[in-house]
């Protein structure tokens, strides 16, 4: 249990991330992909700038995998999408491919050597999320060779994915493509706590078109449309509510300054 406190005392994603790559490749599985969204749509994965998506696949991978959206087609990705546990990758590979867009998704997986695995989907009391990850087995091993490892070790590799997981939920996502300034952050928070514009204003001595610059940057650097939808996605990678933001990657001194560039 001892390999597990790295994932307790990790302080980032990416950090348990880089500590969990090494791990599973002790166990044969030297590539990943994990994907955790609260924005599932149809018992299928939503638009990926909507998730938090880890791998260590080659990047001609993922951008035909991800990017072109071969996802969407993926067996594995649409089980995890509707159920939780794990699964061999037995279970496809043994089935006729239903549509063009799988038969796509296997060529890739042959150019790529992804073919013998296991699939993760972890359970999660939150409606519309679903998260999961797949476990690629290194060249040179075959289904068979995934299988027993699982029949020997299985369990305590579900054990160690799932503290992966909890860990990832529980911590900001530095890596994702751009981090909201404290200040957003701040402005999403008091949102969050049902301060109206007029109410965060007051509070931060600034204007309402202070304030809502804030929330529109917010909305813009989350990609999202609305501001409740930027509450919920940033509360989804953790970039709000955060109790030791001096963790986080070092930001500007002038930040706020600049942010707060509107006269108040």
């Amino acid at each position: 249990m001892k390999r597990l406190q790295p994932y307790l005392a990790a302080r980032s994603v990416e950090e348990v991330w880089e500590y969990h790559k090494a791990h599973m490749a002790g166990y044969g599985f030297d590539r990943m992909l994990y994907a955790y969204t609260c924005f599932q749509a149809s018992y299928r994965f939503s638009d990926p700038d909507d998730a938090l998506i880890l791998t260590n696949h080659h990047p001609d991978y993922i951008d035909a995998y991800i990017g072109n959206g071969l996802f969407r087609d993926a067996p594995m990705t649409n089980w995890v999408a509707q159920n939780t546990g794990a699964i061999s990758w037995r279970h496809i590979n043994a089935q006729p491919a239903r549509s063009r867009g799988e038969t796509a998704v296997r060529a890739l997986n042959r150019r790529f050597n992804v073919s013998a695995g296991y699939t993760i989907s972890f359970p999660i009391a939150i409606k519309h999320a679903v998260a999961g990850i797949g476990l690629v087995a290194r060249p040179g091993l075959t289904q068979d060779d995934v299988d027993a490892i699982w029949r020997d070790q299985g369990d305590i590799i579900e054990i160690i994915n799932h503290v992966a997981h909890l860990a990832i939920t529980r911590l900001p996502a530095t890596g994702q493509c751009r981090l909201l300034t404290r200040r957003q952050s701040e402005v999403l928070e008091l949102v969050a706590d049902g301060k109206s514009v007029q109410d965060i204003a007051l509070l931060l001595g600034r204007k309402p078109a202070t304030v809502d610059k804030h929330l529109r940057g917010a909305r813009e650097s989350l990609r999202v449309e609305t501001t409740a939808q930027a509450v919920r996605k940033a509360s989804v990678l953790n970039q709000i509510f955060i109790i030791d933001p001096g963790n986080l990657p070092a930001r500007k001194a002038q930040e706020d300054a600049a942010q707060d560039s509107v006269p108040r």
